[in-house]
């Protein structure tokens, strides 16, 4: 039997007795846009959030985008952030005319070198974007006092670490603005695309949902250039479902990690938790020097498997023409030496010892 990065059948199979009658429900409603859903979903997650505001949206992505649009990111301005992460970090950057200014990683937690990201700051600085890689939170105290000496907007990537703490807080409710999303791979999870933006700032909140739905302020009057970015009621349903079970599913993960990290001392270089936070393990990721070893025995036994992420934005060639002489190299070397395993809630304890089994063998 097959073991899937994710096994999404057995969510389903778990929740399917609550989400149909539920999706079954709205269908009979027939309120598909900014349905009641929509709208409870938005105060339950602000309210896990610990925040004043929530506002859902189309997409992680159209999350970021709308972030940066609202604290007025444009052309000349820049923004510093990883070049270990999902390309849609640094590409709404490009979108809102602005530059991205990648800063290299921690060895260990593969996020953000906070002691480099002080000499990244120039007079054109607008904002820090800082990524919970992997279920990680950055220790964001020393960049929200960065932020406040240089007066630029903290703005959370929490895509792949939507329910991890760092210092008393849910990631994403730190900074300005929190930017989390709802594909299907992540901790919480739709049945398709989805987005939200959390905030404690009333200003930012009134932004983000005018750039969210046309620019409108007044329905039919359009003051700013805006998107039609909107979460469904349908994805709504389930998504409050879900959120119900996100702490025990992160538990879940968390145990599997520890499972992982037992098994597999001594053989790879295991993930590493620096205390600043509770990691959730959106994905559990080790490195090794015979990562391709490794990928292929795995999945020659039928073992799913992944390299997040292989090249590093900068070099990426949709940035060859401003990033090409930009050489980081903790980054390239992590990214040639990491290999992302099964981390799914779902994954049973047998399943464990059959992927530890397999890279066991792969390194004798």
């Amino acid at each position: 039997m097959n073991i899937p990065m994710l096994d999404l059948k057995a969510e389903y199979a778990l929740l399917r007795d609550e989400i149909e009658p539920a999706v079954c429900d709205a269908l009979a409603a027939c309120q598909y846009i900014g349905g009641p859903n929509v709208k409870a979903f938005e105060a339950e997650a602000a309210a896990y959030a610990g925040v004043r505001h929530a506002i859902s949206c189309a997409s992680g992505t159209d999350a970021l985008l709308i972030a940066l649009r609202a604290i007025g990111l444009g052309p000349g301005d820049e923004v510093i952030t990883t070049p270990f992460t999902f390309v849609a970090t640094a590409s709404t950057v490009v979108m809102c005319g602005a530059k991205p200014v990648f800063v290299d990683i921690d060895p260990r937690t593969f996020n953000l070198d906070l002691d480099q990201v002080a000499a990244a700051i120039t007079p054109r600085t607008k904002a820090i974007v800082p990524v919970h890689l992997f279920g990680q939170p950055v220790h964001l105290a020393p960049l929200k006092a960065l932020c406040d000496k240089h007066g630029l907007k903290l703005i959370e990537d929490a895509a792949q670490s939507f329910g991890a703490d760092y210092a008393g807080r849910k990631s994403g409710a730190y900074g300005d603005i929190g930017c989390t999303s709802f594909y299907p791979s992540k901790n919480l999870s739709a049945f398709g695309d989805g987005g939200l933006m959390i905030t404690d700032d009333d200003q930012l909140a009134a932004e983000l949902r005018v750039l969210a739905s046309h620019g409108s302020r007044v329905r039919y009057h359009h003051h700013v250039l805006g998107y039609n970015s909107r979460l469904d009621e349908i994805q709504a349903v389930i998504l409050r479902i879900k959120l119900k079970r996100l702490d025990n599913f992160n538990n879940r993960r968390i145990a599997i990690a520890d499972s992982y990290n037992k098994d597999l001392a001594g053989l790879v270089e295991t993930p590493f938790a620096d205390g600043h936070g509770r990691h959730v393990y959106h994905q559990y990721t080790i490195l090794s020097d015979r990562r391709d070893t490794i990928q292929k025995v795995l999945t020659d036994s039928g073992i799913a498997c992944a390299v997040y992420y292989p090249v590093p934005l900068h070099r990426q060639e949709m940035f060859a023409a401003t990033h090409g002489s930009v050489r980081l190299p903790v980054t390239e070397k992590v990214a040639q030496r990491c290999l992302s395993l099964p981390i799914s809630p779902m994954l049973k304890d047998e399943q464990i010892k059959r992927i530890t089994g397999a890279i066991r063998q792969a390194l004798t």
